[in-house]
């Protein structure tokens, strides 16, 4: 039964992605993609039911004899993560783009995108995930430059690059590992000591994909895509995918050495603090909230790197509580863009009088973001300064603090000079989809918080 589920969340999305490449009936695009991502997430739930509550032994799909995909707790609590969130982010879609010609294209690539994530984070081998890690670089290239216009498309192919050639340096590691160990399984890698090359080559991979110093500036310049494209990019597929994959190559499966541990805790920490501070030196919404998710997956990337069972509790959570609170965020930026035409946040202002819920959806996900008491960012950054504690790195979780309260500083500014101060907008509140999926999501992002246990419980290291 399990095999069928995993199986069919998988192939509902293909069916979606032939269907709508092939009929041409603009009217279907957007509910052949929301139905099928539907049941595909259905699919999924069911799975995880089934998971969680014991029904059935086997979780592992093999096809003769070579296992295909693993499901656990991790890849699960992932995934319905991703593909709720993805969901959302389509309904978003409807009214986002609904004036756009070329919604078969964005439909298309935006399927593709959400089954390239679940077959990559089921993946039990090395090959399987690199071929989907591929197919995700190839749907946010081609979604990056939706609108083709020529710095849209430059700043597309810059990102694909970026991500290209971290993708090939991985493979270096992927190929040595496997003339090291004579297997890309996980199952059969579990516990063995990758080398320190092999280990070197696949975390470029991980960081290029997840645009951490000193790969970030793609992901800023990814802005320029529709705002439920860099939604999809910083809150539910793209960049998540490397720190998932760290935390299953690094964490539940190789031992690491010392060494390669305190290059990626060190790495983090450049990243976190430099790209705080180009946040504060940006004017474009946008690209401040962009730079924002750097350096919050900086976090995500330490608490796996500590490699503590704290520590790793915290990364997991944070990647699920940065999902729905980036995307709320991102989101909202997305209505103040599509009525105001607008991204400098010099030229805005007071529109907490002109759009009350999507300020106050703003402030709450801003608010988990920077891990404020009892908002969801804040039981990710506790466990992993407690973490930290543990393994006894007391001035680096000092200085963790103090990146926390740089994220305070960044975002007061933005919140500060978009919806306080001087009102420069004569508008009213536009209720529509795009209003009720921000609330929505910023509804979970504060149940996360008030409600922790609710993941917390099925975390089982």
């Amino acid at each position: 039964m399990n095999n069928i589920l995993i199986l069919s969340s998988l192939i509902l999305l293909f069916i979606s992605v032939f269907l709508i490449g092939s009929l041409k009936n603009k009217k279907l695009y957007k509910f052949l993609s929301l139905f099928f991502i539907s049941l595909s997430l259905i699919c999924l739930v069911v799975l995880s039911l089934r998971f969680f509550l014991n029904i059935e032994k086997n979780f592992l799909l093999n096809f003769k004899g070579i296992n295909i995909f693993i499901i656990d707790f991790y890849s699960l609590l992932i995934i319905l993560t991703s593909v709720f969130i993805s969901l959302l982010i389509t309904l978003y879609s409807f009214e986002y783009i609904s004036e756009d010609e070329n919604q078969r294209y964005y439909y298309f690539y935006n399927t593709l995108f959400i089954a390239s994530m679940i077959g990559l984070v089921f993946s039990c081998n090395l090959i399987l995930m690199y071929i989907f890690w591929e197919l995700t670089s190839l749907c946010s290239w081609k979604l990056i430059k939706f609108y083709k216009k020529d710095d849209h498309i430059t700043k597309a192919n810059k990102a694909f690059l970026v991500t290209s050639l971290g993708s090939v340096l991985m493979l270096c590691g992927i190929v040595i590992n496997y003339i090291e160990f004579g297997s890309f399984d996980f199952t059969y890698l579990k516990d063995r000591k990758i080398s320190d090359l092999a280990g070197v080559f696949l975390i470029i991979g991980m960081i290029a994909k997840s645009a951490q110093l000193p790969f970030q500036s793609w992901l800023p310049d990814a802005g320029v895509a529709p705002t439920p494209v860099t939604a999809l990019l910083h809150a539910a597929v793209l960049v998540k995918i490397g720190t998932y994959a760290f935390g299953r190559i690094f964490n539940f499966t190789f031992q690491i050495s010392n060494n390669l541990q305190s290059l990626i805790i060190y790495l983090s920490f450049f990243t976190i603090f430099i790209s705080s501070f180009m946040a504060l030196a940006e004017f474009d919404i946008k690209r401040i909230l962009a730079y924002s998710t750097i350096s919050q997956l900086g976090y995500i990337f330490l608490g796996f790197a500590v490699n503590v069972k704290e520590s790793i509790i915290g990364a997991i959570f944070y990647i699920i509580s940065h999902a729905f609170a980036k995307a709320g965020l991102f989101l909202s930026a997305g209505i103040i863009e599509h009525e105001l035409k607008e991204k400098n946040i010099l030229k805005l202002g007071g529109l907490s009088k002109n759009m009350p819920i999507v300020s106050a959806c703003f402030f709450l996900c801003g608010l988990s973001i920077i891990g404020f008491p009892v908002f969801s960012g804040f039981w990710s950054k506790f466990f992993i300064l407690k973490g930290m504690l543990q393994a006894n790195k007391i001035t680096l979780a000092f200085l963790l603090i103090i990146g926390a309260l740089l994220s305070l500083v960044y975002f007061m500014r933005v919140y500060n000079s978009v919806f306080l101060g001087t009102k420069k907008y004569d508008i009213k509140q536009h209720y529509s989809w795009m209003v009720f999926v921000v609330a929505l999501l910023t509804f979970f992002s504060v149940i996360l918080g008030v409600y922790p246990d609710i993941i917390l419980k099925l975390i089982k290291i």
